[in-house]
């Protein structure tokens, strides 16, 4: 990943509303979720989630498939994967200090089981 694709996935997730779809979709799973159901999850008009759902699919933290008359949204955990490595690697180069407390801060966190 480089700096312009990092920035423009923070800027995705830099509004509050955008992190809660954004968790929303990442807890769902694999499967993901209809956009409607992502709307009511998050007590937001279906519209401002469109919105939302548009950026961060627009930023490749999300993907998007139709079933039906249904949009489900599903993580794009690959692309997230990146973005966190990008801010662990990329960004903590020159600074041992920082790179080893987040190291150890992810080193430490359990894996979640499914």
């Amino acid at each position: 990943m480089i700096s312009e694709d990092a920035v423009v996935n923070l800027f995705a997730l830099a509004h509050p509303g955008r992190l809660n779809v954004f968790r929303t979709v990442v807890q769902a799973g694999p499967d993901g979720m209809a956009a409607g159901k992502i709307a009511a999850s998050n007590g937001i008009p279906a519209n401002t989630a469109s919105t939302h759902l548009s950026i961060l699919t627009g930023a490749g933290l999300l993907t998007a498939y139709r079933d039906g008359r249904s949009i489900i949204y599903r993580a794009n955990f690959a692309h997230y994967a990146e973005l966190m490595g990008f801010l662990l690697e990329d960004v903590t180069e020159r600074n041992a200090e920082a790179a080893t407390s987040l190291h150890a801060y992810f080193k430490n966190r359990p894996v979640a089981k499914v």
